[in-house]
């Protein structure tokens, strides 16, 4: 099964992480330790009022705060970045519209 995570830079700029086939899948814990952790070595700041940070909130201010650049020639990072959100998610496609500040899955 193809399991990828779309990052909408803008409304006609995309990029497609697709998980590599020989890369294992991360467990959910694993997976919401490394969002915690790139969370805090990122010095994202939480995106609602209350400092309560849910795991998409994780993965949007990630995307929002990161350079274009690491999701587009970082492999090693990105294919962390859409195991991690894939397998805290619990879905195969995952899209982050940065534009709309949204995430589907």
């Amino acid at each position: 099964m193809r399991k990828t995570v779309v990052i909408q830079f803008a409304p006609q700029r995309t990029h497609e992480i697709t998980v590599h086939a020989d890369q294992p899948e991360m467990a959910s814990f694993e997976a919401r330790q490394w969002l915690d952790e790139q969370f805090v070595a990122q010095e994202c700041e939480p995106l609602r009022s209350t400092g309560k940070v849910l795991t998409a909130d994780k993965v949007m201010a990630l995307a929002q705060t990161v350079p274009a650049s690491k999701f587009t020639d970082d492999d090693a990072w990105s294919q962390a970045f859409a195991r991690a959100t894939l397998a805290a998610l619990g879905r195969p496609l995952v899209t982050v519209d940065l534009h709309g500040n949204s995430i589907n899955y």
